[in-house]
């Protein structure tokens, strides 16, 4: 974990709020098929080592005092450990994720299970939709990707589901197929005057989508294509301390210059399967269920 940078005296105070997460083993990872460019299950993949990194992140989320909850794997669902893709948790609301691929279809009522269980409502979806992958809550508004996962008549469903407003970004480079491949939302908790931060790739989105996000992120980071192709912007951050991944240099400094902490971790086992920090981190934004918290 990277140590806390002297700040600039004109970056902002960033403050950590505390956070719930959903998080699911990768005991069974593997790269046996192949739905994104990441993917290629000619070459080997070392489970072992997956783990091994994965706990990293699981300790670095400790360290920062997050409430981590667990959901089981399921042999036969490799993919399951990108627990993101699992659902959308707001309002003690689930909203399940119907995925795309057949290889991944199981794994939406096995989050779903996982929801009832923790005490949520469980709102079945009826449209394909890959969970907080393409759904991000920024401020008090849901951002939601489409062109390659998502459908977006599932932003419709999610806006009756939650009834708040959801705009539509879309994405066109196949690499940044989930909104949070190409976003990463860095304030959960709005300032004092109601805004909300992010740091966003430029060439992942269509010009429309471009213009929303300028309007309304005057003051983002554009993170750099190095970056991104890294899955940087694929991180997971408290409103101060953001968790990225460890290559993703030109990110780290950016984010320090805003006045946030940026800790890199190593995931590059998992990045061969298309997934990052963010992708194993499902947040569950403060339910209150009173559910035990599994500590790893």
């Amino acid at each position: 974990m990277s140590n806390t940078a002297p700040q600039p005296t004109t970056a902002l105070q960033r403050t950590a709020t505390h956070r719930t997460v959903l998080m699911c083993k990768p005991t069974h990872y593997t790269v046996s098929y192949r739905i994104n460019p990441w993917m290629h299950p000619e070459e080997p993949t070392d489970t072992s080592k997956a783990v091994a990194q994965w706990q990293s992140l699981v300790d670095v989320y400790e360290q920062l005092g997050f409430a981590i909850h667990q959901i089981e794997p399921i042999e036969g669902l490799p993919d399951m450990v990108y627990a993101a893709n699992g659902g959308f948790v707001l309002d003690g609301v689930a909203y399940g994720a119907k995925f795309q691929y057949p290889e991944r279809q199981p794994e939406g009522p096995a989050y779903m299970d996982w929801f009832r269980q923790a005490g949520l409502t469980v709102a079945e979806p009826e449209e394909t939709n890959e969970g907080e992958g393409d759904f991000l809550l920024i401020g008090d508004t849901i951002y939601a990707g489409t062109g390659f996962r998502s459908d977006s008549t599932s932003h419709e469903e999610l806006a009756r589901v939650y009834g708040r407003e959801v705009v539509t970004l879309k994405l066109i480079n196949p690499s940044f197929y989930h909104l949070d491949t190409a976003i990463a939302a860095l304030d959960p908790v709005p300032d004092a005057e109601g805004k909300s931060n992010i740091a966003y790739l430029e060439s992942a989105f269509d010009e429309p989508s471009l213009a929303i996000l300028r309007e309304r992120f005057p003051d983002a980071i554009i993170a750099t294509e190095e970056d991104a192709a890294i899955l940087g912007l694929n991180s997971y951050s408290d409103g101060y301390n953001v968790v990225i991944a460890a290559r993703a240099t030109t990110f780290a400094e950016q984010l320090r210059e805003k006045g946030y902490n940026p800790i890199g971790v190593d995931l590059s086992e998992l990045l061969l399967g298309g997934g990052g920090v963010k992708c194993c981190t499902l947040d569950l934004h403060p339910i209150g269920t009173g559910t035990s918290v599994a500590r790893s």
